[in-house]
C-alpha cells in the first residue's frame, strides 16, 4: 500500500508559478512511475505529466508542455510539479497517482494509487 499527500497548491494570478509536491510512503518509491492529473469544475480527470520509475523519463500532456515540468526526488520519496506561466484554463484539483513498474503511463486506469488532490486556482 503507498499513501500520497500532495501539497502546494493555491490561488494564484495569471502568469504565476507553482510547485506542487507529492510525498510518498513506502520505501520502494524509486521502483514507481508517478503521474500527475487534474480535474476542472464539470469535466473529466485529465493527464498532465509522467515521469518514470527506470530511467526518469518524462512526458507531458500537450496543454502543459514548455510550462509546466515533472520532476523526482528519490531520496525524498517525492515527486514535483513545477508549474510556470499559469492560466485560467489551469484552474483544477491536481492528484499524484503511483503505479508499479518502470515505464510512463498516461491512462488514469493504468495508476493503482492516487492521493486526494490539492486546489489549483488561477486567477485572471
Amino acid at each position: 500500500q503507498v499513501q500520497l499527500v500532495e501539497s502546494g497548491g493555491g490561488l494564484v494570478q495569471v502568469g504565476d508559478s507553482l510547485r506542487l509536491s507529492c510525498a510518498a510512503s513506502g520505501r520502494t518509491f524509486s521502483s514507481y512511475t508517478m503521474g500527475w492529473f487534474r480535474q476542472a469544475p464539470g469535466k473529466e480527470r485529465e493527464f498532465v505529466a509522467t515521469i518514470s520509475a527506470s530511467s526518469g523519463s518524462t512526458y507531458s500532456a500537450d496543454s502543459v508542455k514548455g510550462r509546466f515540468t515533472i520532476s523526482r526526488d528519490n531520496a525524498k520519496n517525492t515527486v514535483y510539479l513545477q508549474m510556470n506561466s499559469l492560466k485560467p484554463e489551469d484552474t483544477a484539483v491536481y492528484y499524484c497517482a503511483c503505479v508499479l513498474g518502470p515505464r510512463f503511463r498516461t491512462r488514469e486506469r493504468e495508476y493503482a494509487y492516487w492521493g486526494q488532490g490539492t486546489q489549483v486556482t488561477v486567477s485572471s
